[in-house]
């Protein structure tokens, strides 16, 4: 069986004797490697949150808040949606400049927004990574 486009052959479209049906006979070599994550939920606990995503997390907070959509939030900011949309997901780390036009779009001064971010960062990691000095205090114990 040949195919013919516009009265010129391409080539034999029958299935080769080697091709199955099936693929149930397929033998990967090496494991696959685990799926890459689209978009990060929860920070690493190890690592805790980083400034960009504190950032971003109250950026999206504010929006969704207020109702808006990301294109009109980005309209006033001057910025493209795309990239407001990777600054809320912790992905792109925004100049002073943007900051300060994303905090004047969402209607809030420069210096409240970044309260409201560092309170993100106070929050310490399950797992312990960060360590409180031991306790000092004059308290008698029993021995």
């Amino acid at each position: 069986m040949t195919a013919v486009r516009s009265g010129r052959t391409i080539g034999d479209c029958r299935p080769s004797s080697r091709y199955r049906a099936g693929m149930g006979d397929v033998r990967w070599l090496r494991p696959l490697p685990p799926p890459v994550p689209v978009s990060k939920a929860e920070p690493d606990p190890e690592r805790g949150l980083l400034w960009r995503e504190a950032v971003g997390r109250q950026l999206r907070l504010e929006r969704v808040v207020r109702g808006e959509r990301i294109v009109d939030v980005a309209r006033r900011a001057a910025v493209s949606p795309q990239y407001l949309s990777e600054v809320e997901r912790g992905l792109k780390d925004p100049s002073s400049e943007v900051l300060f036009s994303l905090a004047t779009a969402v209607e809030l001064p420069v210096r409240e927004l970044v309260r409201r971010a560092c309170a993100h960062l106070s929050v310490v990691p399950a797992s312990g990574a960060v360590r409180s000095a031991p306790r000092r205090d004059p308290v008698l114990r029993a021995a």
